[in-house]
């Protein structure tokens, strides 16, 4: 399995719903026996630029351990999912 970290911006709208929708991504990570070293809320905070007439945004930072399925699972859902509106996908060497 290879680190990665991931980064999450999510509509500020949406801000009640982050606590789900993280521990949804968790159980799909650990559902395939990955592993979860870090996770952070960094909250709401001024977007360098606006993205679709947005100014502010909810910043979320996660730090895991799984394979190529769970990883492109997990893509797949930030691609569909409204709220997210950009995700980044990082290969790491460690977590």
């Amino acid at each position: 399995m290879r680190h990665y970290e991931i980064a999450l911006i999510v509509h500020p709208d949406q801000s009640a719903q982050v606590g789900t929708m993280m521990d949804k991504y968790k159980e799909m990570i650990t559902a395939d026996g990955g592993n979860i070293h870090r996770e952070e809320d960094w909250g709401r905070k001024h977007l360098a630029y606006p993205i679709d007439k947005i100014y502010k945004a909810h910043y979320l930072m996660m730090n895991i351990e799984c394979g190529q399925e769970t990883l492109d699972k997990l893509n797949y859902n930030f691609r569909f999912n409204d709220a997210v509106l950009r995700n980044l996908i990082i290969s790491k060497k460690e977590a």
